[in-house]
C-alpha cells in the first residue's frame, strides 16, 4: 500500500524549498547624481585652493612676516586668557544659577530666571560698554552691613580697569547660558537614579556629585563646547575697549600698513588653530564622561 502527499501540501513545501541564488546576477546601485555632486564639489574646492595660492591680493609674505611676531603672540595670550577666566567664572555662576533654578525655592527660582533673562537679552556688546563705564554709576564701593555703615570701601576706578572689566562682563554673560547647559544636562539624568541612591542612603551631596553630575556631563559637554568656542571668538568684541586682544592688534597693525587682508587672515589662521586645539580637548573629555555608556 502507498501512501501520497495531498497536492496542495506537496505545492506548499516545493514553493518554501530554498531557491539557488548563485546564478543571479548581483548589480549595485548605480548612484549618478552622487558622482556629480562630488565632481563640481571637487572642481569648486581645487579652484578656491588655487586662488588661495595664485591670487598675490592674499600676500602671503606679508602673512608669514606677521604671523609670529611679539605682537600678534601676545595678543593670541590675551585672548587664551579672556576665554580662560570668562568660562572658568561664567561656568562656577552657571552651576549655581542651574541648581538655583531646579530648586524647589520660588524665590531662588524666580531670581535664577530673571538673571538668566536679562543677561541672554541684553547685547554682550553693550554689557561690556556698561562694566567698562561702572565708575559713571559707583564711584566707591562699600562692604559692611546692609542698608548700615560700611567697614572698608574701593574705588571702582581703580578696581575695575579694562581688562577685569572685559572678564567680569564675558563671565557674566556666559553665566545665563552655562545655566541653561547645566540645567538641561541634569534634566536629561533620569529620576530614577536619584530614587534609587536615595533608597540606598547615598547622602543628597553625593549623589549630585557620584551620580547625576557624572551622567549629565554627556548632556553637558557638546553645547558646553559650542559656548567655550563661540566665547573664544566672541573676545574679539572686547576690541571696543582697546584692550590688546588678537583682534584689536590686527587692526591696529593693519591701520599702520594697510595690509588689510593679510593681517586678517593671521587673525583667521589663529583662531582656526585654537578652536581646533578646543574640539581635541573636548573629544577627550567627552571620551573619559562616555565610558560605560551604551553608545
Amino acid at each position: 500500500m502507498s501512501v501520497t502527499s495531498d497536492p496542495p501540501l506537496r505545492e506548499a513545501s516545493e514553493r518554501a524549498a530554498p531557491e539557488d541564488y548563485s546564478a543571479l546576477t548581483v548589480v549595485p546601485v548605480r548612484h549618478p547624481w552622487r558622482w556629480v555632486a562630488v565632481a563640481v564639489t571637487a572642481v569648486l574646492v581645487a579652484q578656491f585652493a588655487h586662488g588661495l595660492i595664485t591670487n598675490p591680493g592674499w600676500e602671503w609674505d606679508v602673512f608669514a612676516d606677521f604671523f609670529t611676531t611679539e605682537t600678534i603672540l601676545k595678543a593670541v595670550w590675551i585672548t587664551i586668557q579672556l576665554t580662560f577666566y570668562g568660562t572658568a567664572l561664567g561656568f562656577a555662576l552657571g552651576i549655581v544659577l542651574a541648581f538655583m533654578r531646579l530648586s524647589r525655592s520660588p524665590f531662588l527660582k524666580s531670581v535664577a530666571f530673571t538673571y538668566i533673562w536679562a543677561f541672554r537679552s541684553i547685547p554682550l556688546i553693550v554689557q561690556l560698554l556698561f562694566w567698562f563705564n561702572l565708575t559713571y554709576l559707583y564711584k566707591r564701593l562699600d562692604f559692611g552691613i546692609p542698608f548700615g555703615p560700611g567697614f572698608f570701601s574701593f574705588d571702582t576706578a581703580g578696581l575695575v580697569g579694562a581688562m577685569s572689566a572685559a572678564v567680569l562682563g564675558l563671565a557674566l554673560h556666559q553665566a545665563a547660558y552655562a545655566a541653561e547647559i547645566v540645567r538641561g544636562g541634569v534634566l536629561a539624568v533620569d529620576a530614577g537614579q536619584l530614587e534609587a541612591a536615595a533608597a540606598l542612603g547615598i547622602p543628597r551631596l553625593r549623589q549630585l556629585r557620584r551620580v547625576v553630575l557624572p551622567q549629565a556631563m554627556r548632556s553637558i559637554l557638546p553645547n558646553a563646547a559650542n559656548e567655550v568656542i563661540s566665547l573664544f571668538k566672541g573676545t574679539s568684541i572686547v576690541s571696543v575697549m582697546a584692550i590688546g586682544e588678537l583682534f584689536y592688534q590686527v587692526q591696529v597693525v593693519y591701520g599702520r600698513n594697510g595690509r588689510v587682508v593679510p593681517l586678517l587672515m593671521v587673525a583667521t589662521v589663529w583662531y582656526v588653530i585654537l578652536t581646533t586645539l578646543l574640539s581635541i580637548a573636548q573629544a577627550f573629555v567627552e571620551r573619559h564622561f562616555s565610558r560605560g555608556a551604551t553608545r
